[in-house]
């Protein structure tokens, strides 16, 4: 039976863009995980998933694939659906958190960005979203199993 997370994803993204909130997604990272490692605070980073920061995303059943910018320089983000860890509004901090998959490699502690290809597009600046910490957040999210 096909997991239940990649759709709850969308649809609380949906539901932030519906209301005109700000869709922010916490993310284990692992090696797995495309991002610029020096966001990464605590083996997790927030990313800003609105339509003004992302270009060309896709919200997959196995990845969440989109361009953005980080301090100004344009990225291509590649996240695992199973290492989401928590999709809310910035505005309000509504929304959901997950379960840990358990098995998830650590980040690399070189610092070195993961490799591999995306479509790329230029997008709005989200240094800020990278900074925000999730654990201010955590306490009034449902954990979905």
């Amino acid at each position: 039976m096909a997991s239940t997370k990649p759709y709850l994803i969308r649809a609380i993204r949906d539901w932030c863009a519906d209301e005109g909130l700000t869709p922010y997604l916490v993310a284990q990272v692992d090696a797995r995980t495309r991002i610029p490692r020096e966001f990464v605070r605590d083996g997790q980073i927030v990313l800003n998933i609105g339509a003004e920061a992302t270009r060309q995303l896709l919200l997959g059943n196995e990845e969440i694939t989109f361009q953005t910018r980080f301090n100004g320089a344009s990225f291509p983000v590649l996240v695992p659906v199973d290492a989401v860890a928590a999709i809310y509004a910035r505005e309000n901090g509504q929304g959901m958190a997950f379960e840990a998959t358990p098995g998830a490699s650590p980040a690399d502690a070189d610092g070195k960005v993961g490799a591999g290809e995306t479509a790329a597009a230029e997008a709005a600046d989200v240094a800020e979203s990278e900074t925000e910490p999730a654990a201010k957040r955590g306490g009034h999210l449902t954990l979905v199993k």
